[in-house]
């Protein structure tokens, strides 16, 4: 009996050994992100929304440290949703004092920490964001955002040969269309038959996705690159 509870204590200790605090686990993530002050990457970007057809097309992604972030498209039209263009994960990491964090436990199925922000200014653009994060390799796997202009809208994000610092292979955003506020005098129609359907009266799932083929990590980049 004696020895059935002490397994039973080293059990629970290891668990909350293991488990780490909300801030201790942002704090972590936060400084493996902090490895890259800047970075030029190349990749394939796939627009994926029904009744419209869209080619895959070549994109360069900048980074600098803090918070330039910019693509460039380098074969003609695509859609890119405003949220993931300005997509850096340094900006929840940079202002978590500005939010308060809830620990929402374990993912079932995937294993992941589930943190939730609240922001503290009422006035925010986000409502929410939920991230979804590894607490072995500390790294974002998924971001689950609330806004008050474009709904709800999801990121999902796979790692592989960049992974040692903490950049992706490929990020996939989904979101509503319906919910969704495209940028000034943009619409979408949806060809149905001989119909079209404005995009706010259809609520259909949109998808962008980039797959990155280089990263040219910490080699400097001119503030002039994020300009216009």
């Amino acid at each position: 009996m004696k020895r059935a509870s002490w397994i039973l204590f080293l059990l629970l200790f290891s668990r909350c050994a293991y488990t780490q605090s909300a801030e201790g686990l942002l704090q972590q993530v936060r400084q493996k992100l902090e490895l890259v002050n800047d970075y030029e990457a190349k990749g394939k970007l796939r627009t994926n929304l029904l009744f419209i057809k869209a080619p895959i097309v070549s994109v360069q992604i900048f980074y600098k440290k803090p918070n330039k972030f910019k693509i460039i498209n380098e074969n003609g039209f695509s859609f890119i949703p405003k949220s993931m263009a300005n997509l850096n994960l340094n900006k929840f990491f940079s202002s978590v004092g500005d939010y308060e964090l809830l620990d929402g436990g374990i993912e079932v199925g995937t294993n992941l920490r589930v943190i939730k922000l609240l922001p503290i200014d009422e006035n925010s653009e986000w409502v929410l964001s939920v991230l979804f994060i590894n607490e072995k390799n500390k790294l974002v796997y998924k971001i689950r955002n609330t806004t008050r202009e474009s709904g709800t809208y999801e990121l999902q994000l796979t790692y592989g040969n960049f992974i040692e610092f903490g950049l992706p292979d490929k990020i996939a955003f989904s979101f509503n269309t319906k919910a969704y506020k495209l940028p000034k005098g943009m619409t979408l129609d949806y060809d149905i038959g001989n119909d079209k359907v404005k995009n706010s009266g259809v609520p259909k799932k949109g998808n962008v996705e980039i797959l990155f083929s280089t990263y040219k990590i910490n080699k400097g980049i001119a503030d002039a690159v994020f300009e216009n």
